[in-house]
């Protein structure tokens, strides 16, 4: 980890990517798409139905969550599976989550 952010002191460039990276938490598809994640690995289509929405909606929110680095993938033949990237993930998640239900 970048010396700089464990002091909590960040250059200009990394607060705009943190800025970055809290906009894309600011949609709630892309958030109710997370949470899913945090349960299981699933398909477009899975989390589609559990979320009442098209695929094609999905898949253009996976995009924008798999360019932040926030899912990953893995394919199984014609099925592609989605997770979330790593445990920091998780944690901001669980955090946002234990700050709103206090």
């Amino acid at each position: 980890m970048n010396e700089n952010c464990v002091n909590y002191q960040a250059d200009d460039d990394t607060l705009y990517k943190l800025a970055e990276l809290f906009k894309v938490f600011g949609d709630p598809t892309r958030i109710r798409i997370l949470h899913c994640l945090i349960q299981e690995e699933l398909c477009v289509q899975d989390i589609a139905d559990k979320l009442s929405m098209t695929q094609s909606a999905i898949s253009h929110q996976l995009r924008v969550l798999k360019q932040m680095e926030l899912v990953k993938f893995r394919r199984d033949g014609k099925t592609i599976y989605y997770s979330l990237a790593d445990d920091h993930v998780k944690t901001i998640m669980a955090q946002g989550l234990e700050h709103v239900c206090e």
